[in-house]
């Protein structure tokens, strides 16, 4: 059993950057295949979460095409946590975003319904 705590969101311009965190414990990270979802203002349902960005339990990292070349992942097993550094911010990155960990198998699921473990949410607002 693995628990995970976000932080790091706020109120950020266009072009600004944040940086999120995902703290872990129970497991280490690098057991599971670790993501970043977000949920976009108006979706309601936790089947409406889009998938951002995910490390495999190998390292190997996948990207959504709508944050590539913005945002990267990263984890640090020392510090069991893994992180997102979300750059070049714009106004349809407002969501609330969660980190989400699933089996550490060789796929990098993309669907919610793949992640059997949630954090609880930080909101992420864009904004001029």
């Amino acid at each position: 059993q693995v628990e995970l705590i976000e932080s790091g969101g706020g109120l950020v311009q266009p072009g600004n950057s944040l940086r999120l965190s995902c703290a872990a414990s129970g497991r280490t990270v690098s057991a599971f295949n670790m993501a970043w979802f977000r949920q976009a203002p108006g979706k309601e349902r936790d089947s409406e979460r889009d998938f951002v960005i995910g490390v495999r339990a190998g390292g190997s990292t996948f990207v959504a095409d709508s944050v590539k070349g913005r945002f990267t992942i990263s984890r640090d097993t020392a510090k069991n946590t893994v992180y997102l550094q979300m750059n070049g911010l714009k106004l349809e990155d407002t969501a609330v975003y969660y980190c989400a960990a699933g089996s550490g198998g060789p796929r990098m699921y993309t669907s919610p319904s793949n992640y059997a473990t949630w954090g609880q949410g930080t909101q992420v607002t864009v904004t001029s």
